[in-house]
């Protein structure tokens, strides 16, 4: 199955509801970068009226997470994905829309390379910008992705 931004954000419906209810949707996808959106709204609210932070975790993670499942799909080997760390840094309200953005395809691809070579689980950091509609950087999270090829 080729991963694209409507089959990913149909999947969502199904099997994330609680992300596609807050609003967060995979608008561009390409083997280097994944762009997620997530408006401030009543559902994803926090009582300072802005987006609460695990909205906006929740959407950076996706941009993340979608790569990383089109580098394993595109490397046709069993891949075995898990978030060991997570950080976040704040530096605005969010409010309005904010675009998530993971340039790190090259990286993800690098590391399943290797683990298929070393057969060893490799450890990779993507880092996810959260940008607000006037260009305003107002979060950066770093996920950090354990990839292992299944034998």
């Amino acid at each position: 199955m080729k991963i694209t931004p409507k089959k990913i954000n149909a999947f969502m419906l199904f099997k994330l509801p609680l992300g596609y209810l807050s609003g967060m949707r995979v608008k561009e996808l390409d083997n280097q970068k994944c762009v997620v959106t997530i408006k401030h709204r009543w559902m994803n609210q926090n009582p300072f009226n802005s987006m609460f932070w695990a909205a906006q975790g929740m959407a950076a993670e996706m941009s993340t997470g979608v790569l990383v499942m089109q580098a394993i799909e595109n490397s046709k080997k069993k891949v075995s994905m898990l978030v060991t760390h997570q950080d976040g840094i704040f530096f605005k309200k969010a409010t309005g829309k904010i675009v998530f953005t993971c340039n790190n395809g090259n990286e993800i691809k690098d590391a399943i390379e290797k683990s298929a070579v070393t057969k060893e689980g490799q450890v990779v950091n993507l880092v996810a910008e959260g940008v607000n509609s006037d260009g305003v950087v107002v979060s950066n999270f770093t996920f950090q992705w354990s990839l292992k090829v299944k034998s």
